[in-house]
């Protein structure tokens, strides 16, 4: 019995198993319960050569959705070919190869990619629309950058928030380094957020009240002859 699904595997499990489909004439995907618990599935990969089975179990995957921001301040298109090559320049001058932040400045045409101690920096041209600044771990900046490929959309709210980088529908979120003034623009934001609004006295209406004319009590008095 075949049965539909889904399947969440990790990408090294994958590796071994490229050269035979690619010998392969036809593959078959299917999944069939594990046998091993009650709710156990199995994703299995059949060729004429070989077959290949992964047990898992069901659940349900994190709901990431929610950590994709949705809006933005910023924007930036630019060649992540020439990036790589920026990110590669300064990874040569960090004083810790492993581990060095890069500061992305956007705005009017092009991004600039620095590092923290300018020690160094790189101009790239891009397609901009607003402006921003935020700090971003190297190799995570690469990691993605290599991942998009082409001309990838860049898309920042601040400082402090998620970045999110997109490319035909893929989409890659980076956290980024939390700096002196990141955090200070955190603050402010949330100051903003928690200041309480004072009430706005409305003017109060009063009703018009009609003036009644006064009679006249001084009567003309005429004299009587008798």
């Amino acid at each position: 019995m075949c049965l539909e699904g889904q399947a969440l595997v990790n990408r090294d499990n994958l590796k071994g198993i490229a050269n035979a489909l690619k010998r392969a004439k036809r593959a078959r995907i299917s999944f069939e319960p594990s046998g091993k618990s009650l709710d156990g599935m199995s994703l299995i990969i059949d060729t004429e050569l070989i077959r290949y089975k992964w047990v898992s179990v069901n659940g349900d995957y994190p709901d990431y959705g929610k950590l994709i921001p949705t809006s933005f301040n910023c924007f930036a298109s630019f060649d992540t070919v020439e990036a790589i090559k920026a990110v590669n320049s300064l990874k040569a001058i960090a004083d810790k190869p492993k581990d060095y932040p890069i500061d992305l400045t956007i705005g009017d045409g092009k991004i600039v990619m620095a590092n923290p101690d300018d020690k160094g920096q790189a101009e790239l041209v891009a397609d901009t629309d607003g402006q921003g600044k935020v700090r971003i771990d190297g190799q995570y900046l690469a990691t993605v950058l290599k991942a998009c490929g082409g001309m990838v959309e860049f898309k920042l709210t601040n400082a402090y928030s998620p970045t999110l980088s997109s490319v035909n529908g893929y989409q890659v979120v980076v956290m980024p380094m939390l700096t002196p003034d990141a955090n200070e623009q955190a603050k402010k934001d949330r100051e903003a957020k928690a200041e309480p609004t004072e009430p706005v006295a409305e003017p109060e209406v009063t009703e018009p009240v009609a003036n009644k004319p006064k009679r006249n009590r001084n009567r003309k008095k005429e004299a009587v002859i008798t």
